[in-house]
């Protein structure tokens, strides 16, 4: 392949090659050529061009294949364009030569198609540049046309379509001509050459006037005989030319119109045209009136799907503006349309007519409108309505029945008020809240209107308007309760029409059916007023035969929906239910006999009518409340059920009795028989099978149906992927909904609300915008195939085969049609069936069923009827499955012989099918052969379909085999790679199939393809090559397989597809009219912005650009400079297909995570102009170019603009502003942006970083758009759609938390957010009115408290504006239960109470905790002078200010608080407890929506907890209320008063009380924190567990019930175990203090209250004997979590540790901060416990207490730089020192075990000496030991010289800083008391130090530390002289003194003298003048004894004196002299 990447064709490499590969090489080579030309440098092109030119005029005679030709035409056109044009003539009339050519002969035919298509592309092209020649090549073409074949017409009919674009307005002359050539073949064999014409009219309307102008009438006809048996493609080619010719002709495009002069055609004349389409066909018009009047034959319903296209296209290209003014015209057009008696002659039709009317409004108002717009179409909409309400009121209130057309009138009124009613539904539910004032707005009375056709004479009509209701309490769920309460006041009213029972009871069904869309829900009332009305109903049903019907569809219609609403609702009403169910079916048989005898027909009917509903009320609840499914419930509901089923076998002999009429009925109960055995398990009722099985199988053979129905669900049973052979892809298409129509099985798409009621209150199916259930007949047998299929896997085998059997039977006794019908349901029954088996794992049975159901099945392989060959394969696949019988060799042999095409298809079709459900090694055996035999079918070129099919089927091998296909791939990619050269392009059916095979062998070859051998690049450059052929085709499902074959090879080898080529590809292909090929490129998309997305938007950028450079209209971008992600975000508002939306939605998510932060302020500009958009768009486009350009400019625009005004607006602009999902969106990508930026760098929420950063290098930081974020959501905060609102309130409420803290550089002490307080309180207002839904507010109200508490707000009265929100909701909340009007479910309450509770919890914390903070900061001192004090006041908060304005609510909010933790309290008790729940609900909750409270209640007790425990402790357990009187607060709520009044209880007891509820939900909660807890919760109850035991009575309560305590500890420990943050763990310990230190107080008190010594010993654990007990022992409890901790953080502390061998030694290293914290808290803890313990108690634990202490100074003990002691080691200081001091030692009996444990923890310490300890933290602990345990230690000689060597270490030590604190803790041992202890450390140590302190006099200090280190030595010095005797004191003063006196510097010495110098010569001077007179005798003796001391002493004083003297002088200078030196002296020490 690398050969043909060559400028020239590389002849003598294409030579070598094998005649096979030659087309794929050549192909290879004008790819390359396609890229290269266009980038070629112009002068290489001119060079070669001759030999090119050549080369590629002798490629048209080599009979190139459809590909190839399209290139090679492309490639001289572009060749010709850059290069020279002499030869272009030549090769010109050269193409025409052949052309004219006679040669007929299949062989010469490429080379015909290759010319006409070079032909094409020249003039496409250079256009006018070929001059005059024009005239002949077109005549030539058109000649050629006459007597071509269908691919020769097809392709000079696109070639035409060329010449025209290329040409314009130049070949005017010849348009007459081509359009009489073309006209002819609109109704073409062929439908890829009817396809070709319509485009190439399509080209020719935009020149050739005449078309819509006097050929208008004509080319509509044309039209509508092309639409005629059309099949999609033809359908949408077509729809398109005529939309568009009408367009034209009503809005001209054309300046040409101007200079002819023409007459416009009318609205009316339009809207006439097109209506002939829809409502006559193309049957014309000027048949005989006559025909008419007899209906004539009924419109073809090709031609009415296609007209419903053209009116879409008509009005798109029009414009939505266009729409807007005329909408008015054109809804009472369509409604006509619908109300035509034409459109509506029988029942389906009328079905499919008001479908098209449907999908004509739908397409348009949904798509072309903004929201504005929508609101005004829904307007004219009511109107329409209530136009048509009045003439039907009218005919039916008409006194005397005159109005005989009266009667056709209202029962055509039905169908427009259908079509009108069902769109205004669809409005209003896709504008969602937007929609309020469409309902608020008085004029237009929507509500009003739709609830009177609830009286319509029509059932169809009824039904629409309750749909329509149920879609606008969806769309607004406040409307919900309050239209409930109206139709059920209206039924009681009106209880005596039949209309109005009906009418009110179908909208009270679809509202309760609409519920389940409503998350806040419906109040719990509601649903027993709906069962009042319904027992109402059913009992009056028998009163009045006129409204018996009625009444009983009625009552059970109402009952079926209830039970949609759930178990927790139906609960209280089943026993009710099932009686009623119990009392519709008699008794026993012998009822049922009698029965039969009495009655007449009417009777007959109510009964079969009431039955019918019952099962249908049963079938809902089984369906909606499966956890009331107990076994005697469906033993309960088996009784009726049963006798049902008796009662079906007796109906044929009453409907003979009583007449056909009952056959309905009857049908009703057989479909809700059957839906509810399909839903209930089958062991239930297989005591019925025989009858059962008898009824279904009747049923679906059409035994007692004369009428050939077809069941609908034999598509849904065959396997998707076989859509291609079905045609069932059209289910994917936009025209889904209409195309439906055509689809051959009975009444397909013709479903309707009135073919079953109960529809209206089910859940909508998937995909559907409505219910529409099929009619009776069909929706009958689709049960009995769906029932079948259940039961037939538990029947006896017996009985298998006699089914079967009597299937085979059943098909040979049927003729014609009713057998392929009868065969048609039987197929879809056996593959039910089959399905079933393999569901349940089960087999089909022994031999002679498998050859029953295989001769069944194989006779069907050779059907005609291509559905029943795919269902035959497909049989056959699945018995594969459910028998181990192999069945391929029969096929193979088949195959073989077969000739025919059928039997060809469907054995295929069966391989595939085998190896599918049989897969990969169970086919192993078979599958060479197989491929074998499909590739040779493959090849099979006479027959596309064979083809077709067998392509099929290989793609399913391959699929299915996996990596067994290795082998094979290299033959089946080379045949694929050949048939996509040479298949023809209209036989699209085998290139899907093609497309399918290479995407299936890309997936087998796998990440192989990444390789670089030969073989896989062949592969891999032959699949490039396939997917490249598949993206030119024309077809759009053969271009959505390359994608997905890109989009594979894109996983596997990423490096390989070059997305240069393909993003450009994807981005054309987002604005294309086909869904499926819209979704294949957003997929794409979606995997390509995974891992690349800014290459991605790059690309798309630069082909934007592109686009809007050249003048290449051709492509139809919708990339503005926005990018692709704009338009991305654009597609969200026209998108309707979930799969697409939900692609899109991921693919903006991947570009947003990898690009946001780089491109932030294109990414905000993004969300912000999404969110920004005014609904109100519309308003004419003004053309801005006229305004600033002079006037010639003017004229010259002027012909082109003046018909641009409309139709086709500025595409640059969106056509809609954003709606409401697409704003959502953008506000959910807002929160995701902040998180990114919060991920990505901490910079961005810095603003002085941000500023300071601007100007050099400008990165974006979110910060500096903060203004833009908090507009954002605002806007969204306060839109109308309620999810935008909630979506900007998260995004506000994620603002504040990321800023609160944000300093405002300019300003100091102030944060950035404070200057938009003003917004983020009128963002909150709205959500606090009282319509706003609860949701809103309980996400307010969070916000409202993160404001609060973020400390933002400064000013007292900005924060009241907040609080007073709050406090009004706090009302609301105190107003108790079920006070206010309900509109929402109790659980919303609930929610929005408890969100109130927990804002003014979190706002209480936070109060608390400010105020904490304020009294623990110094108190300022009072500044002089009172202006200063003013201005500070304004700017500080006084730090009690929060707390001032919750203080007044705190009465009340503590007992709310109080009361919802006891509800959550209740509600996490385990399910055997239910019993205990107080009956009437809590304080808070009622008893009905206790599972929904729950969700609630977890949600925010944790803030709850930590305010009341800081509400406890701050009030002492709220001991002043108990002073002041409650019973005010409760009185307020009444709801709270549990058990007896309160203020009987003690004080004592209600400190219990609530002990017990904090204590209880704490320790509930920590046992086990779900893993979906937020952390915050696991923080605010520990916080609140140690706030509540700061408080004394909590103290000691929890110190007198040990066994609590040690439940605490353990479930802390737990705790610790499973949550790893530090935070988390630091609190245990803060709780673990708090429980110890109660305890000690405990213990201390105890201790003083007993007093006595003895007692003493046992008090305290452990007692006598000093034993602790696990589980009931604090201090064991507290150790196990300690210790846990200490190991955790110190692993190196566990001994086990050092012996494994796999231990490395660990070099101590600095812990963390938070660990270090962890360490000393658990430290000082660990240092408490012994207090708990009695003396024996405390000799058990202290052996490990002192363990670990002193291992902890051991690990963390490490040097710092800054000689800092971490704090680790400072706690275990303090733990050594508060041990050692302790009392122990005093107490006699344990001297020994005492005076051990000193000494082994001195060893311990002096052990561990390891170079990089910390030697001082060393030497600081022996220090304590020594001093605190001194009698222990005297005389221990080991220990005493390991003493003496550490401290002789470091008195050596180099460090300065360490030998300072050397001296100073020497100094501590020398001075203590016991000289026994001092006096060996003084002799070993003190001649060292002298003898260091001499040797300074040599090495002067250099840095301050060292001078500070001799100054303590001289301090030692001289503390020892003091000690010693007077004898021994001159001695000693003769070490001091001569020492001194060295230290003095020469007074010459002193100015140079560095700084520390100079401080020892002070410091020396100093002392000596001190000592002087302290010891006076001795220093005269030593001062005398050497004279050269004295000399040097006096020197230095005299020195001294002058210097001091000249100080005094400055002194008294003026102060300013003093200014310089300081200055210049700071300089010089730097």
């Amino acid at each position: 392949m690398e050969l043909a990447h060559s400028l020239l064709l590389n002849e003598e490499a294409l030579a070598q090659i094998t005649e096979a590969k030659r087309p794929v090489f050549i192909f290879e080579w004008l790819r390359f050529l396609d890229k290269v030309l266009v980038a070629a440098n112009k002068v290489d092109v001119k060079e070669k061009q001759k030999k090119l030119v050549e080369q590629l005029t002798g490629l048209i005679s080599s009979a190139p294949g459809p590909p190839t030709r399209k290139l090679l035409a492309k490639n001289l056109a572009t060749l010709y364009s850059i290069g020279d044009t002499f030869t272009v003539f030549q090769t010109l009339d050269k193409c025409n030569d052949i052309i004219k050519s006679k040669d007929d002969t299949p062989a010469y035919l490429p080379t015909k198609l290759a010319a006409v298509a070079c032909v094409g592309a020249f003039y496409e092209k250079m256009g006018r540049m070929l001059g005059s020649s024009f005239p002949d090549t077109i005549n030539n073409l058109l000649k050629a046309l006459k007597n071509a074949e269908s691919q020769g017409r097809g392709e000079i009919l696109i070639s035409l379509q060329k010449v025209l674009s290329g040409l314009g307005g130049a070949a005017a002359s010849c348009h007459r001509d081509i359009y009489k050539n073309a006209r002819s073949l609109l109704t073409d064999r062929s439908m890829a050459v009817r396809c070709a014409v319509a485009k190439c009219l399509l080209e020719l309307q935009n020149e050739a006037v005449f078309m819509w102008t006097t050929e208008l009438e004509n080319m509509a006809t044309l039209c509508f005989k092309a639409l005629e048996g059309s099949n999609y493609g033809v359908r949408v080619a077509v729809a398109k030319l005529l939309g568009t010719v009408m367009a034209t002709a009503l809005m001209p495009k054309q300046a040409a119109v101007m200079r002819q002069n023409v007459k416009r055609a009318t609205l009316e004349e339009v809207f006439e045209l097109m209506a002939t389409g829809f409502l006559r066909g193309g049957s014309g018009f000027l048949k005989s009136g006559g025909e008419m009047l007899k209906g004539g034959v009924s419109v073809s319903r090709e031609v009415r799907v296609g007209v419903t296209q053209a009116y879409v296209v008509f009005v798109t290209t029009l414009g939505g503006q266009w729409l807007e003014r005329n909408f008015a015209t054109f809804l009472s057009h369509v409604l006509d349309l619908v109300s035509h008696p034409r459109a509506t002659q029988t029942h389906v039709e009328a079905v499919y007519s008001r479908r098209c009317v449907s999908f004509m409004l739908r397409a348009t108002l949904g798509g072309l409108l903004g929201e504005k717009a929508q609101i005004a179409a829904g307007k004219e909409i009511c109107q329409a309505i209530s136009k048509q309400m009045r003439a039907v009121d009218a005919v039916v209130n008409d006194p005397n029945g005159e109005n005989k057309t009266g009667a056709t009138d209202v029962s055509a009124s039905q169908h427009v008020m259908v079509c009108a009613l069902k769109e205004l539904g669809s409005l209003v539910q896709s504008l969602s809240a937007t929609a309020s004032p469409l309902i608020q707005e008085p004029s237009i009375g929507l509500l009003e209107t739709v609830t009177s056709v609830l009286l319509h004479p029509s059932m169809a009509a009824r039904l629409a308007a309750a749909w329509c209701l149920r879609c606008v309490a969806v769309a607004l769920p406040y409307q919900l309760t309050p239209l409930l309460d109206r139709c059920a006041e209206r039924i009681n009213s009106l209880k005596s029409s039949p209309d109005a029972v009906s009418g009110y009871s179908f909208a009270m069904a679809a509202l309760l059916g609409g519920v389940h869309q409503c998350p806040l829900g419906i109040p719990h009332s509601k649903g027993k007023l709906v069962v009042s009305i319904a027992e109402d109903l059913l009992r009056t049903a028998a009163q009045n035969s006129r409204l018996s019907l009625q009444r009983t569809q009625a009552g059970w219609l109402l009952l079926g929906a209830l039970m949609t609403l759930g178990s927790s609702l139906v609960r209280y009403h089943l026993p009710k239910m099932l009686l009623l169910w119990r009392n519709v079916f008699p008794r026993s048989q012998k009822e049922l006999e009698a029965e039969k005898a009495r009655g007449d027909s009417f009777t007959w009917q109510v009964t079969l009518e009431g039955r019918a509903g019952a099962l249908c009320a049963m079938r809902s609840f089984v369906a909606h409340c499966p956890e009331l499914l107990t076994e005697d419930v469906i033993r309960r509901l088996m009784t009726p059920i049963e006798c049902a089923m008796t009662m079906i076998s007796h109906v044929p002999a009453i409907i003979k009795v009583h007449g056909a009429h009952l056959k309905a009925s009857a049908a009703m109960v057989r479909l809700r028989l059957y839906d509810i055995l399909a839903l209930l398990p089958p062991k239930t009722y297989e005591g019925s099978f025989n009858a059962l099985l008898r009824e279904l199988v009747a049923e679906f053979t059409l035994t007692d149906n004369s009428s050939n129905t077809t069941t609908s669900l034999l598509r849904s049973l065959c396997h998707y992927d076989d859509s291609v052979l079905m045609g069932s892809w059209l289910q994917e298409t936009d025209h889904k909904s209409i195309e439906d129509q055509l689809q051959p099985n009975s009444a397909s798409g013709s479903g309707a609300l009135e073919h079953d009621p109960s529809s209206i209150y089910l859940r909508v199916p998937v995909g559907e915008a409505i219910p529409g259930p099929l009619p009776l007949g069909v929706s009958v047998i689709d049960a009995s195939v769906a029932l079948f299929g259940v039961v037939f896997p538990h029947v006896s085998f017996k009985h298998r085969l006699q089914m079967l059997d009597h299937f085979a039977e059943c098909i040979k006794q049927a003729k014609g049609i009713r057998q392929q019908a009868v065969q048609l349901n039987i197929f879809t029954a056996v593959l039910s069936a089959l399905k079933g088996l393999a569901e349940n794992k089960s087999t089909l049975g022994p031999e002679e069923v498998r050859k029953s159901a295989l001769a069944l099945v194989m006779g069907a392989l050779d059907n005609p009827n291509p559905i029943l060959r795919c269902a035959a394969g497909e049989a056959l696949g699945r018995m594969a499955q459910v028998t181990s019988f192999d069945n391929s060799s029969i096929i193979f042999c088949v195959l073989k012989s077969a000739r025919d095409v059928v039997s060809r298809t469907g054995h295929s079709l069966a391989l595939g099918c085998l190896h599918r459900y049989v897969g990969g090694i169970g086919s192993g055996q078979h599958l060479k052969t197989s491929v074998s035999i499909l590739l040779a079918l493959a090849q099979d070129g006479s027959s596309h379909e064979v083809q077709t099919w067998a392509l099929h089927s290989l793609a399913l091998i391959v699929d299915s085999s996996g990596p067994m296909y290795r082998g094979y791939v290299e033959p089946t990619l080379s045949l694929v790679l050949t048939l996509l050269l040479t298949v023809p392009p209209s036989h699209t059916e085998v290139h899907q199939c093609l497309g399918r095979c290479l995407g299936a062998l890309i997936t087998t070859v796998g990440p192989e393809l990444q390789g670089n051998g030969t073989t896989i690049s062949t592969i891999r450059s032959s699949c490039l090559v396939g997917c490249a052929i598949m993206q030119d085709h024309s077809d759009s499902l053969v271009q959505a397989a390359a994608i997905s074959c890109l989009q594979q090879l894109h996983m596997f080898a990423p490096r390989h597809v070059n997305l240069s080529s393909l993003v450009p590809c994807l981005c054309v292909h987002l604005c294309s009219s086909h869904l499926l090929l819209r979704r294949a490129a957003v997929a794409c998309l979606r995997q390509l912005a995974q891992r690349e997305a800014s290459e991605v938007c790059e690309y798309a950028m630069s082909l934007a650009k592109k686009a809007g450079n050249g003048k290449n209209t051709a492509i139809n971008l919708n990339i503005t400079e926005t990018g692709l992600e704009g338009a991305l975000f654009g597609m969200l508002d026209h998108e309707t297909d979930r799969k697409l939306c939900s692609d899109i939605h991921d693919t903006l998510g991947h570009m947003l995570s990898s690009l946001a932060v780089e491109k932030l302020s294109h990414w905000l500009k993004l969300c912000k102009d999404v969110l920004a958009a005014t609904t109100d768009v519309g308003g004419a486009v003004t053309f801005e170019v006229e305004k600033d350009e002079d006037s010639e400019k003017k004229d010259e625009m002027d012909d082109d603009i003046m018909f641009t005004g409309l139709g086709d607006d500025d595409k640059s602009k969106p056509s809609v502003a954003p709606r409401w999902v697409t704003r959502v969106f953008a506000a959910d990508c807002l929160c995701r942006i902040i998180l990114l930026c919060e991920n990505a760098d901490k910079a961005h929420f810095d603003l002085a970083t941000a500023r300071s950063t601007q100007g050099k290098n400008p990165k974006e930081l979110l910060v500096l758009h903060l203004s833009d974020l908090i507009r954002m959501a605002f806007m969204a905060a306060t839109d109308h759609s309620n999810q935008l609102r909630m979506a900007g309130l998260q995004a506000l409420e994620d603002i504040i938390k990321k800023f609160a803290s944000v300093p405002e550089p300019e300003f100091p002490g102030h944060v950035i957010l404070e200057q938009y307080q003003a917004n983020v309180g009128a963002a909150l207002r709205p959500a606090f009115s009282p319509d706003t839904p609860s949701d809103i507010t309980a996400k307010a109200c969070q916000v409202c408290s993160t404001w609060i508490g973020s400390g933002v707000v400064s000013d007292l009265n900005d924060l009241r504006r907040v609080h007073n929100l709050l406090v009004s909701s706090l009302d609301k909340v105190q107003a108790g239960k079920g006070s206010s009007s309900q509109l929402y479910s109790e659980s919303a309450t609930t929610m929005e109470k408890l969100a109130v509770l927990k804002a003014w919890a979190e706002v209480y914390v936070v109060a608390m905790k400010i105020k904490k903070e304020a009294e623990s900061k110094p108190v300022k001192p009072v500044r002089s002078g009172d202006e200063d004090e003013d201005d500070l006041g304004a700017d500080v908060l006084p730090p009690d200010s929060l707390i001032t304005l919750v203080q007044p609510e705190l009465p009340s909010l503590s007992q709310l608080w109080l009361a919802m933790l006891r509800d959550y309290a209740l509600l996490t008790l385990p399910a055997e407890f239910s019993s205990q729940l107080p009956p009437d609900g809590g304080a808070f909750y009622t008893p009905e929506t206790i599972d929904t409270a729950r969700l609630h209640y977890r949600n925010s007790w944790a803030p709850v907890l930590h305010a009341v425990a800081l509400w406890l402790s701050s009030t002492g357990f709220g001991a002043c209320e108990a002073k002041e009187e409650v019973s005010p607060v409760l009185s307020k709520a009444p709801a709270l008063q549990t058990g007896a009044s309160p203020t009987v209880k003690t004080f004592e007891e209600s400190v219990k009380e609530r002990m017990h509820l904090m204590l209880g939900v704490s320790i509930e909660f920590l046992c086990f924190p779900r893993p979906e807890e937020p952390i915050e919760h696991v923080m605010s109850c520990l916080l609140a567990l140690s706030t509540l035991l700061e408080s004394p009575c909590a103290k000691t309560h929890i110190a007198e019930d040990q066994l609590l305590a040690v439940e605490l500890l353990n479930v802390l420990h737990r705790l610790l175990l499973t949550r790893d943050p530090p935070a988390v763990q630091l609190q245990v310990t803060a709780v673990v203090q708090e429980t110890i230190k109660a305890a000690v107080d405990h213990i201390q008190q105890q201790h003083i209250n007993k007093g006595h010594e003895d007692s003493q010993l046992s008090l305290g654990e452990g007692g006598e004997t000093g034993e602790l007990v696990p589980g009931t022992s604090l201090v064991f409890a507290a150790m196990e979590l300690l210790v846990f901790i200490l190991v955790r953080h110190l692993p190196q502390l566990n001994t086990r540790m050092k012996e494994s061998p796999s231990h490395v030694l660990i070099r101590p290293q600095r812990l963390p901060e938070e660990s270090a914290r962890l360490v000393a808290n658990s430290v000082s803890i660990l240092a408490e416990l012994p207090l708990l313990c009695s003396p024996a108690g405390s000799m058990t634990i202290l052996p490990t207490v002192l363990f670990l202490i002193t291992g902890v100074l051991r690990e963390t003990a490490i040097k710092t730089a800054d000689n800092s002691v971490p704090i680790s080691v400072s706690a275990a200081l303090q733990g050594i020192k508060t041990i050692i001091t302790s009392p122990l030692a005093r107490v006699d009996s344990l001297q020994t075990q005492w005076t051990a444990l000193v000494r082994s923890s001195l060893a311990s310490v002096l052990e561990d000496s390891q170079p990089d300890l910390d030697e001082i933290s060393m030497l600081t602990a022996i220090t304590l030991l020594l001093l605190s345990a001194s009698n222990e230690l005297v005389g221990v000689t080991v220990l005493q010289k390991g003493c003496m060597e550490r401290f002789r270490n470091a008195l050596n030590s180099c460090d300065p800083w360490v030998q300072a604190r050397c001296y100073q803790l020497l100094l501590s041992v020398f001075q203590h008391p016991s000289r026994q202890l001092s006096t060996p450390y003084i002799h070993a140590l003190a001649p060292l130090m002298v003898e260091k302190l001499k040797a300074v006099e040599r090495s002067r200090p250099r840095t301050s530390a060292e001078l500070q280190a001799v100054q303590e030595g001289i301090r030692v010095l001289e503390n020892l002289v003091g000690m010693g005797e007077e004898q021994n004191r001159v001695q000693l003063v003769a070490l001091l003194v001569p020492t001194l006196i060295s230290y003095l510097l020469d007074e010459n010495a002193i100015p140079t003298a560095s700084q520390a110098s100079k401080g020892l010569h002070d410091f020396a001077l100093q002392n000596l003048m001190r000592i002087g007179p302290l010891y006076p005798a001795a220093f005269k003796m030593v001062i005398g004894a050497a004279p050269e001391l004295k000399t040097r002493l006096e020197s230095a004083v005299r020195a001294n004196q002058a210097t001091s003297k000249a100080k005094d002088a400055a002194r008294q200078a003026q102060p300013t002299v003093q200014v310089a030196p300081t200055i210049k002296l700071k300089t010089s020490f730097f």
